[in-house]
């Protein structure tokens, strides 16, 4: 399985978190899923609200565009991005359906 997949115009992603981590950022490929560090806690919800924030901007679509489809309360996530329209140079790969 890859990390990434596109199903239509949406891009869905499969992550591995770090939270807690000394800088927020994406570190590429990690086994079949894309590591994404970030500062925030896992607590509240405030991980996967950092995750959608940097994908938001990363991608350039409004958070409510991004949609988490699976592990709200794991580090292993799931997530739909509706229609980005840009993407992380070097990480994610340039649409090709």
């Amino acid at each position: 399985m890859s990390w990434y997949r596109w199903d239509g115009d949406d891009l869905i992603l499969h992550l591995r978190i770090q939270p807690r981590a000394a800088k927020t950022e994406l570190t590429g490929p990690h086994g079949d899923r894309l590591k994404v560090r970030i500062t925030a806690p896992p607590v509240d919800g405030k991980a996967n609200e950092a995750v959608i924030a940097l994908l938001g901007e990363l991608c350039d679509v409004a958070k409510s565009k991004i949609t988490l489809l699976a592990g709200a309360t794991a580090r292993e996530k799931s997530l739909r991005i509706h229609a980005p329209r840009r993407w992380p140079a070097g990480v994610i790969p340039p649409i090709s359906r």
